[in-house]
């Protein structure tokens, strides 16, 4: 017996030093493990598979397949990609100063920047690029295109162009130049003594273009309130948004932590000077498509009840990356962390480390998120993106004018109506006449225009699965009668969605007389997000109210 429970206690003994081995060294021979395996496969494949191997897009898509069952945020970018990285982080690069677009077989400026290269030497939305510094353009792709035009500043670069009205190719040659796209987007006084400020992205000089706008403002036009519009804005450096904090609440302020699994992710970070506006009222205009830096920037000014937050729901990415080089000029982009803003909330709406079994990811349900409190004990949530304080719903719906944009045809219009109108009223006038309209939708009736809605698409993926399981003939009649009704008519929606329609012609002419500037102007004469700002900015519009009501 005594044996017995002697070998019992020494197999327990052995087994607890097995197991007990440090997890980094288990961890460390499953690396090495499974990096041994993955090279062994790489040679054999080499020596034996029967076409040849493209080595490195193999290694690529590897690494792509890899990261993806991680998050959308860890991505791999080699050494070509750099540029994009340093336009990422900068709002810099080298080039003409225009966005391309390829359509059908063709690549387009569909936009050259105002003041830009392009610009300045009469490159215009619409002029196809037949050739680049004698390469032909033909079977290129956008980024192919892209990256012929970019290049090291002050070099000559060639380009040869169609122009619609143009019977001959137009040459054109002049000087690539270092682009820096301001963060700030537009601003302007809207109203008597309230300021508007769009910023697009958080890059290293998102927090001074930003303050040089506000004190232009302030000096133009004595701006006592604000309006900041961080709508479309993915994010960027988390730095940038806390300085901007900064400007608005007293100095050491903590406005966010991050924490991850390695302790060098754990940081906290404060606002680095006294505030530049400690008084100005504040708004900020959100929506579904405000990101990451612009949800610690909303969050943060919710939280410490600086500001009311307007808009559509963010869209709740609370992860922190950091890019990490990895060799031969190459970077991994990684998720490192979680964010907290100063309630102690992360707003991270979907959780990638636990998927579905068909690897879809779920976003977390409002009924599993937890309640924290703001300074003024205001309730807010975490999980989901940052709820404004006055929540606004997007009522437009995916009618004809939406397919007309996705076949390019407001774009195609635009080019042919500069053809004949040398000039437009400023965007704060113009108005699409009635026989502008008219003659827009004679040319999508020209151009036999048509659509297949989703409703549809849904529909025939319907029928089709009726026909495998025998149902059609039992429902033929019903069926027959829903398409018919689901078969556009173009001519009476033409006419229905007539607002909708030439809302987004008219942007599209705009912007080739006023360029991108031009286009917010005239977007924010019907912005109803601005007007219910401006509303709440009023002396008896309830600011101060909304920022000390317990919800």
């Amino acid at each position: 017996m005594k044996k017995a429970l002697y070998f019992s206690m020494f197999f327990i003994s052995i087994c607890t030093t097995v197991f007990a081995a440090p997890k980094t060294e288990q961890r460390s021979f499953r690396i090495s493990k499974n990096l041994s395996i993955f090279n062994t496969l790489f040679r054999e494949l080499d020596l034996f598979y029967v076409d040849t191997l493209n080595y490195d897009k193999i290694v690529k898509n590897s690494i792509d397949n890899m990261l993806i069952k991680l998050d959308p945020y860890t991505v791999y970018m080699p050494e070509e990609e750099t540029d994009d990285l340093k336009f990422m982080t900068t709002g810099e690069y080298a080039g003409i100063g225009a966005m391309i677009m390829k359509k059908d077989k063709d690549i387009y400026i569909s936009e050259p920047y105002q003041g830009m290269p392009a610009q300045r030497n009469d490159l215009r939305a619409g002029d196809i690029i037949v050739e680049i510094d004698g390469k032909k353009t033909e079977g290129m792709s956008v980024s192919d295109v892209s990256a012929r035009l970019k290049g090291t500043p002050n070099t000559i670069i060639h380009l040869k162009i169609k122009r619609l009205g143009e019977k001959k190719l137009l040459d054109k040659e002049f000087m690539r130049e270092k682009i820096q796209v301001n963060p700030v987007g537009y601003s302007a006084e809207v109203v008597d003594k309230v300021g508007y400020v769009l910023l697009n992205e958080f890059t290293d000089r998102a927090a001074l273009e930003l303050r040089s706008a506000v004190n232009e403002l302030i000096k133009q036009h004595q701006i006592e309130s604000l309006v900041l519009d961080i709508r479309n804005n993915g994010g960027g450096l988390i730095d940038e948004a806390v300085k901007i904090i900064g400007y608005f609440v007293p100095k050491g302020t903590e406005v966010v932590t991050t924490k991850g699994k390695n302790k060098d992710a754990d940081r906290t970070y404060k606002t680095p000077i006294e505030p530049i506006y400690p008084q100005m009222r504040l708004t900020v205009l959100t929506n579904r498509s405000s990101a990451s830096a612009s949800e610690i920037l909303a969050g943060s000014i919710q939280d410490l009840d600086r500001g009311v937050i307007i808009g559509e729901r963010t869209f709740g990415k609370g992860l922190v990356q950091n890019i990490r080089p990895v060799g031969y000029g190459g970077h991994l982009k990684v998720t490192t962390a979680k964010y907290y803003i100063p309630s102690g909330r992360c707003i991270q709406a979907l959780d990638y480390s636990h998927r579905n079994e068909d690897g879809s990811v779920g976003r977390v349900p409002d009924s599993l998120t937890t309640e924290f409190s703001t300074s003024n004990g205001r309730k807010v949530r975490d999980g989901g993106g940052i709820v404004p304080d006055t929540l606004t719903v997007d009522e437009r719906k995916l009618n004809i004018a939406y397919y007309i944009y996705a076949q390019n045809l407001y774009f195609d219009f635009a080019t042919q109506y500069v053809q004949k109108h040398p000039t437009i009223d400023t965007p704060d006038k113009f108005a699409l006449s009635d026989e502008d309209y008219k003659f827009f939708t004679d040319y999508l009736l020209e151009k036999k225009f048509t659509y297949t809605s989703q409703t549809e698409k849904y529909f025939n993926e319907l029928q089709e699965t009726s026909h495998l399981e025998g149902m059609d003939s039992i429902a033929k009649t019903e069926f027959a009668a829903l398409k018919a009704k689901l078969i556009p008519d173009i001519t009476k929606s033409l006419t229905e969605n007539k607002k909708d329609i030439a809302d987004l012609l008219s942007l599209e002419i705009i912007k080739r007389y006023y360029f991108q500037k031009g286009e917010i102007q005239y977007s924010l004469r019907t912005d109803e997000n601005l007007k219910i700002a401006l509303g709440i900015l009023k002396p008896d519009g309830g600011y101060l109210k909304i920022l000390t009501k317990k919800k």
